[in-house]
């Protein structure tokens, strides 16, 4: 007997079972994959890693404008993969180390939750049966699909596949501009493949700060890559040589219609709840739209049974299901959650990095917040001249009532490592004033966000000055 059994050893389900294990519950995991879940096998792990590389092979294909003069410069995908498939190998030994410390079982097989209390896991054909008093589900998400005429044809890929790719192609199609597509169109134009995006929405990276998205579209163009947003694939039909897409594309000036042939496409539509199996017939706690619906204490309708991260919808991101691991396991245990939960970081690996904490101007003013912003762009940060950094800034946004950080969005190189400070600062309510009392290092990025606050202050003071006079 249990005291929490966690399904799934994904980043919400493994760091849900070490807090449960600190606080002393006698704790077990569920897994029929590799631990770690979607995130260090098939997702951010992986991907990062692809993206590193990627960024190095350009580097040195350009390493002229150093003075770093390099000839026959060439990629071995084969060893690119096998440095990747390395790196998550290192942290899945990692994290099955920590269960072992911590006195987590980890058992291997596949549960299905046959009642309040009651697994039921099976592997190879046999049968465990396994009691606790709580169960969490931490199950994670698969790649969503589309309702795309031929969209079910054998070898379209999802992001699952194109990890297991063996070669880069010469040509790529990527139905959808979020962050999946934008990732992959970085990586493979990189190593030289013709990549087009076609996006349904109006922008790439759509809900993310407009100012993100014209930049990165520059950007990515700049590189070669072909995007079409406002466009909607109606139709795909297989060809000898891979697909043919068939779009409708709209524009101020008319629409327009038009195909695209490529011998490798990929879906990136997002992520949908995964939840095949879990339940046993008549056991199927209260869902909408696919997943998990949970109380504020993550307890789903089941009592005893509750559910984080992707399976229950919402931002699917791995340190959010983290965040809710940890915190689903404090409040089964009767503690104040130690994460606020409101202040998610978003983050996008393409080079410049981008990075998002809290809410834009834009939707700060639609939620009827006074909020104005400051902006400092890279060409005058010191330590982006010095590297030859791309377009890129940092925007911070303030309330003007309490001069509170609101929300800050950022991208240029390490815009994903600074981009903690500002959650810390928004979590902690804290203002312009009380940032600025730190001094920030020179020659750095970091110097970006202390000017992004300075020119935040200015604009507040003269607004003041404005409003006296």
């Amino acid at each position: 007997m249990y005291d929490l059994v966690v399904i799934g050893a994904g980043p919400g389900g493994y760091e849900a079972a070490l807090e449960a294990a600190k606080l002393g519950m006698k704790t077990a995991v569920v897994e029929n994959r590799e631990v770690g879940g979607t995130c260090l096998n098939r997702g951010c792990v992986p991907a990062k890693a692809l993206l590193h590389a990627a960024e190095l092979y350009r580097n040195v294909q350009n390493g002229e404008r150093f003075g770093i003069i390099s000839t026959d410069v060439a990629c071995d995908y084969e060893k690119i993969n096998f440095y990747k498939e390395e790196a998550s190998k290192t942290l899945r030994e990692g994290i099955e180390h920590l269960l072992k410390a911590n006195k987590v079982d980890l058992i291997r097989g596949t549960g299905i939750i046959v009642g309040s209390g009651k697994i039921k896991v099976t592997r190879d054909k046999k049968t465990e049966d396994i009691d606790a008093e709580k169960i969490l589900i931490a199950a994670g998400s698969k790649p969503a699909s589309l309702p795309i005429p031929g969209i079910d044809i054998p070898d379209i890929m999802t992001s699952d596949d194109m990890f297991r790719m063996e070669q880069i192609p010469k040509k790529l199609v990527i139905i959808g501009g979020g962050v999946i597509g934008v990732e992959f169109a970085m990586v493979f134009s990189s190593f030289g493949t013709k990549v087009t995006i076609a996006e349904a929405e109006k922008s790439i990276l759509p809900g993310m700060d407009s100012d993100i998205s014209k930049n990165l579209k520059i950007l990515l163009k700049k590189r070669g890559v072909e995007i079409h947003t406002d466009t909607f694939v109606q139709k795909i039909e297989k060809k000898d040589q891979g697909f043919l897409c068939s779009y409708l594309e709209k524009s101020k000036k008319g629409d327009k219609t038009g195909e695209i042939e490529t011998p490798y496409l990929l879906l990136a539509a997002g992520r949908t709840p995964n939840t095949d199996g879990l339940f046993n017939e008549g056991v199927t706690p209260e869902t909408k739209r696919g997943r998990i619906l949970v109380n504020q204490e993550f307890e789903t309708s089941l009592p005893g049974v509750y559910a984080i991260g992707d399976v229950t919808g919402g931002t699917m991101l791995a340190h959010v299901a983290s965040a809710q691991g940890v915190c689903a396991v404090e409040l089964m245990n009767k503690k104040e959650p130690s994460i606020d939960l409101a202040v998610v970081p978003s983050c996008v690996y393409t080079d410049p990095e981008i990075a998002c904490v809290g809410i834009t101007e834009q939707e700060a003013k639609e939620k009827g917040i006074d909020a104005f912003s400051g902006k400092a762009l890279t060409h005058s940060n010191c330590k982006s001249v010095i590297t030859k950094e791309e377009r890129g800034f940092a925007k911070i946004v303030i309330d003007r009532e309490t001069d509170y950080v609101i929300g800050a969005q950022i991208m240029c190189a390490r815009a994903t490592d600074m981009i903690g400070e500002m959650g810390t600062a928004i979590a902690n309510h804290m203002t312009v004033k009380q940032l600025m009392r730190a001094m920030r290092a020179h020659p750095t990025y970091n110097e970006l966000i202390g000017e992004a606050l300075k020119i935040s202050a200015e604009a507040q003071v003269d607004r003041n000055t404005s409003i006296r006079k």
